[in-house]
């Protein structure tokens, strides 16, 4: 079984200790690909995930701001972003949105942030990756109105809302990722959606260390944890969770036209299930 974990933030103190270890479970685990998030701890780390897209090359790298850090932004942060995101690794621009659950920025400020980062992407022709809680209604306003037109499209990270916000995002050019928390009980409501999308428009993420999954709920998550997202998605779908793994990693590539990796056969992988 091939996975790919399209949302992880590696870099976090969570892995500090066993980093290495971590990574080596999820090639264990199948994972051929990881997208590492490079949000890290706000505009005081820009580069966080860099280093790790560095040294693994099977690992690749996000540039951006998250919405919780939008009040500490300046314009040497805009500039050092637009900097970075020119590194061969970097394929996509985020995560950067909306929050409202936290509200830890001003909302106006979060508004402002968002689309000054958005305007960058489409500088730097990259995509973006969406973080969006309790914010969907602006948040898919604001996409359709100076997202949409770049036709750059980009990633509904670790989707929470209904089947006619996931089309919204669809006809944009976005692909939907599931995460951990899709496996809980009370989420019917996203395995309603996942069922329901076209195959080929969905990915799978763990957002670890956050949002384990039901088996290890409570837990630190990781990106070897990955393969029980494939595993919900089977089985509301009908079909076998190497099915959902193939599809899953294929459209990633698909999207951000990434090659498949000849490793995958030498170190076993492809078989692995």
């Amino acid at each position: 079984m091939e996975l790919i974990d399209s949302h992880a933030h590696i870099d976090f103190p969570q892995f500090a200790e066993d980093r290495e270890t971590v990574l080596d479970r999820a090639r264990l685990a199948g994972v051929s690909t990881l997208l590492a998030i490079g949000t890290g701890p706000g505009p005081q780390k820009l580069d966080s995930a860099l280093p790790f897209a560095e040294q693994h090359d099977w690992i690749y790298a996000t540039v951006g701001i998250h919405p919780h850090e939008a009040k500490e932004v300046m314009q040497q942060h805009l500039d050092d972003l637009a900097r970075l995101a020119k590194h061969p690794k970097v394929i996509a621009w985020g995560e950067i949105g909306l929050d409202y659950y936290h509200d830890h920025s001003p909302r106006e400020v979060q508004h402002r942030v968002f689309r000054d980062q958005m305007d960058l992407a489409q500088r730097a022709k990259l995509p973006i990756v969406i973080h969006c809680r309790d914010a969907w209604p602006d948040c898919l306003k604001l996409l359709e109105e100076v997202w949409r037109p770049t036709g750059l499209g980009g990633i509904l990270h670790c989707f929470t809302s209904t089947l006619e916000d996931a089309r919204r995002g669809v006809e944009m050019g976005f692909l939907v990722s599931f995460a951990g928390n899709s496996t809980y009980p009370k989420t019917q409501n996203l395995r309603d959606v996942a069922k329901e999308l076209p195959l080929e428009k969905i990915l799978i993420e763990t957002d670890a260390p956050y949002l384990a999954p039901q088996s290890r709920r409570g837990k630190r998550n990781e990106p070897a944890y990955v393969a029980e997202v494939a595993h919900m998605l089977a089985s509301v779908r009908n079909l076998s969770p190497d099915e959902v793994a193939a599809a899953t990693s294929e459209n990633f590539r698909r999207f951000f036209g990434l090659v498949r990796p000849a490793t995958l056969a030498t170190r076993g992988l492809k078989d692995q299930g």
